[in-house]
């Protein structure tokens, strides 16, 4: 069940990944700034994770998909949480953490 928010650094594994098996990321970039935990932008769609290809080692961007469960929103778009899913290229990222600050908790969706 998803629960505390991440932000920049956080990592990922997306499956399956470019060539079939999963490849690690991490977000490197947050496309909103209007809220924050513990000075960092909170994470929502389309916030931009680096991938490593595993096979080759060689890096890849995506922006993140929606999270497939729902809880609260920013700007209109949905808040990335910890042990969230969300669909995004060819596969569905697993978001793994840390989280932004461990005292905020999102359990709705």
């Amino acid at each position: 069940m998803p629960g505390m928010p991440v932000t920049i650094g956080c990592a990922l594994l997306l499956s399956p990944g470019m060539a079939g098996a999963p490849d690690m990321g991490v977000i490197i970039a947050v496309t909103q700034v209007t809220a924050t935990a513990g000075g960092m932008p909170l994470a929502v769609q389309g916030s931009s994770c680096q991938f490593i290809h595993s096979v080759t080692g060689v890096p890849y961007v995506l922006p993140i998909g929606a999270p497939l469960a729902k809880g609260i929103t920013i700007d209109n778009l949905p808040v990335i949480r910890m042990g969230d899913f969300c669909p995004t290229g060819p596969g569905i990222v697993q978001v793994i953490g840390p989280p932004a600050a461990p005292y905020l908790n999102d359990m709705s969706g």
